[in-house]
C-alpha cells in the first residue's frame, strides 16, 4: 500500500463521484399504486454504539470546557490582498464551533492557517496553549488536529479500508526495515491499526463496503469515509470543511446526528458550513467572518438575530437590518 506523507493535508488524490440522480426512483406501493422512494431510505446508517473515542497519541489532553485552540489576531496577506484581517476566536474542548460567512469570507483560508497549509503574516495560532509556529502539516496532525476538505480527497484507487489505514498510520513508529522483516512491533501496530480502521468503518456504517474502491462508493459514503480517515488520526480537534455539500435534506439530518455523536465520543468539532439550518441545529457557538474579518461571535440564537450577520448575508446596511 502506498504511504503518503500525510493523510489530511490535501496532497492525496481527489475522487470524482458520479452525480446523484435528480429524483429518486419510483417504487411499487401496491397493486396499481406507485410512490417515490424516501431519500432517507438511501442514507447509510451510523452505529453510534461503537466506541471510537480518541486514542492516546502522547499529547496533553485538556479538560472539558478548557481552551483547546486559539486564533489570536491572525492576519494573512497574499500580496496586496488581505485574506484574514486580525481574526481572533477560540475553541473549547468538547464543543461544536461553527465558522460561517458568505462566499469569500475567509473560512477555508482560516482552516488552512490552522492546519499549517498557510503561515500567517502576523498573529498566532495556539494549540494546547503553545504556538503552532512553522510546524509542517504532518506535525500538526500528529499533535491532534485533523481535517476534511470541501472537495473530497480520497485515494480513489484504494479501498475504503486502505483509506482509513492511511489515517491510522499517522502515529505508527515502525519504519521500512521493520515492515520488510515483519518484526514484532510492526506486526502489533499493523494488527491494532486494522482493528481501529474496521472500528471506524463500522461506526460509519461502511464496514460492509470495506473492500470496495473509494471511487465506487456513493457520494454520501465518500464523505463519511473521509471523516473516518480523519478520525483515524485520533485527533482532539476535528475540522470539517463543508461536509454537507451536495447532500439532500435526509442526508443532512443524518450528518447532524453524526456530528453530535462524534462530539459525544470525546472529540471537539470545528465546522465550516453554508447550510444555516444545519449550523444552527448542531453547533454550540458560531463565529462569523466577512471579507476576512470577524463580525460576530455567539450562540446560534444570538447570531440569528445579529444585525451585522443579517447585513452580511442579505447585502443590506446594518441600520436597515436592525
Amino acid at each position: 500500500m502506498p504511504e503518503p506523507t500525510q493523510p489530511t493535508t490535501g496532497d492525496d488524490e481527489t475522487t470524482t463521484p458520479a452525480a446523484s440522480p435528480a429524483a429518486a426512483p419510483a417504487t411499487t406501493a401496491g397493486a396499481g399504486e406507485h410512490r417515490l422512494a424516501d431519500p432517507a431510505d438511501e442514507v447509510t446508517e451510523i452505529n453510534p454504539g461503537v466506541d471510537i473515542a480518541p486514542e492516546d497519541i502522547g499529547v496533553p489532553v485538556v479538560s472539558e470546557g478548557e481552551r483547546l485552540l486559539e486564533v489570536d489576531e491572525v492576519t494573512l496577506r497574499f500580496g496586496g490582498v488581505v485574506a484574514l484581517n486580525e481574526v481572533s476566536f477560540h475553541i473549547n474542548k468538547g464543543e461544536i464551533l461553527g465558522l460561517i460567512g458568505p462566499n469569500g469570507a475567509g473560512k477555508t483560508t482560516c482552516f488552512n492557517v490552522m492546519t499549517g497549509v498557510y503561515q500567517p503574516t502576523s498573529g498566532a495560532v495556539r494549540y494546547l496553549g503553545k504556538p503552532l509556529g512553522k510546524r509542517k502539516k504532518f506535525q500538526i496532525t500528529k499533535l491532534g488536529i485533523a481535517r476534511t476538505f470541501q472537495n473530497i480527497r480520497l485515494f480513489a484507487n484504494m479501498t475504503a479500508l486502505e483509506n482509513v489505514l492511511v489515517g491510522v498510520d499517522a502515529h505508527h513508529t515502525t519504519g521500512v526495515v521493520s515492515a520488510m522483516f515483519r518484526l514484532p512491533k510492526h506486526r502489533k501496530e499493523e494488527s491494532q491499526g486494522y482493528a481501529r480502521a474496521m472500528e471506524l468503518l463500522t461506526f460509519m456504517g461502511l464496514d460492509g463496503k470495506a473492500d470496495e474502491l473509494a471511487r465506487n462508493l456513493p457520494y454520501g459514503d465518500q464523505r463519511r469515509l473521509e471523516i473516518a480517515r480523519a478520525l483515524a488520526t485520533s485527533p482532539q480537534l476535528l475540522c470539517l470543511d463543508e461536509p454537507a455539500a451536495g447532500f439532500n435534506p435526509a442526508e443532512k439530518a443524518k450528518l447532524m446526528e453524526l456530528i453530535r455523536t462524534i462530539r459525544d465520543q470525546g472529540y471537539t468539532v470545528l465546522l465550516i458550513e453554508h447550510d444555516m439550518k444545519l449550523v444552527m441545529g448542531v453547533t454550540d457557538r458560531i463565529v462569523v467572518l466577512e471579507f476576512g474579518r470577524k463580525i460576530a461571535e455567539g450562540s446560534p440564537a444570538e447570531i440569528r438575530d445579529n444585525p451585522a450577520v443579517i447585513a452580511a448575508y442579505l447585502g443590506v446596511d446594518e441600520e436597515d437590518a436592525s
